[in-house]
């Protein structure tokens, strides 16, 4: 695989915020009017478009969609047609969001654009990986590909050996670090069975001014001493923004979902039924076994063993 240099993932640093922070809201301006029932391949120099039908389902993502019982209705009239009443707006419950990420193997050439995108957005060093993208050449000779970012566990053993509470779970269900606690002993990063937390050795060059502050969510720039890992840009997603490696990555490999209004979107614009696509497809997560409940899902695509 050829590795990009320095340079290129210094010309991505001044285009790649903009494009992390693609809202949903803007995968819903590309739309027609008309109904459509498929997404529309996007083609050569093309806009993604979505249908009427699945822009519901991106509304829901946002947590901005008129739900009753998990569902997602267009307006109050579409709840009531259904024999549902919609609450008005000031008495309506807000319901939590509940993030995961679905990683579709079939479409990966294993570009790291994902990589990257991310490394770009938070300003990372080349060596600081937080998505890394796994080779494996099988039996036959074919090459696949595992991208690879913080698996947001429910059971997360890093949260659990963390002697001063630095990482911590959200009620999101993002596990985050906080490093104005940390104190850099690592522990987390042993008893993390995914491998997906850095140490931060060497200072952080210099960073451009960020549309947050420096918290937990948008660990931008990483404490020297501390250890770092995938946030799944946390910042944006109250917005409706993508996160980095899902807005960049061409093929629509990764997509974002939220459990509780059972949505995803990818790059792409397309919309799905979480727990249908999961079934259908076959999903999996890696070391089930163990117990960590990881909340990210691989739809194997070309033979690759993910049970190691």
């Amino acid at each position: 695989m050829t590795e990009k240099g320095p340079e290129k993932n210094a010309s991505l640093s001044a285009s790649l915020l903009d494009s992390s922070t693609t809202s949903l809201g803007e995968v819903q301006s590309r739309s027609n009017d008309g109904d459509r029932s498929q997404a529309v391949d996007p083609g050569d120099g093309a806009e993604p478009r979505i249908s009427r039908r699945r822009l519901i389902g991106v509304i829901g993502v946002l947590g901005l969609g008129v739900g009753l019982g998990g569902r997602v209705f267009e307006d109050p009239s579409a709840a009531s047609a259904s024999g549902q009443l919609a609450a008005a707006p000031s008495l309506r419950k807000k319901t939590r969001s509940q993030w995961m990420m679905i990683l579709d193997l079939r479409s990966c050439d294993g570009c790291k654009t994902c990589t990257l995108a991310c490394q770009a957005a938070h300003d990372l060093p080349k060596e600081t990986e937080w998505l890394k993208v796994y080779s494996t050449v099988g039996a036959d000779g074919q090459t696949s590909y595992l991208p690879k970012p913080c698996m947001m566990c429910e059971n997360p053993p890093c949260e659990a050996v963390c002697p001063v509470g630095a990482t911590f779970r959200t009620d999101e269900g993002l596990v985050l670090i906080d490093q104005d606690v940390c104190i850099g002993c690592r522990t987390c990063m042993a008893a993390c069975p995914y491998e997906s937390r850095y140490f931060n050795t060497s200072p952080m060059p210099a960073v451009p001014r960020q549309p947050f502050p420096r918290s937990p969510e948008w660990p931008v720039p990483q404490v020297v001493g501390t250890v770092g890992k995938c946030v799944l840009c946390a910042a944006l997603l109250p917005a409706g923004k993508l996160p980095a490696c899902v807005a960049n990555c061409g093929m629509g490999v990764i997509y974002i979902g939220d459990l509780t209004t059972d949505v995803a979107v990818n790059s792409l614009g397309n919309v799905i039924k979480i727990s249908e696509f999961l079934r259908e497809n076959d999903a999996v997560r890696l070391k089930e076994e163990l117990g960590t409940n990881p909340r990210v899902y691989y739809i194997p695509g070309h033979g690759q063993d993910l049970s190691a």
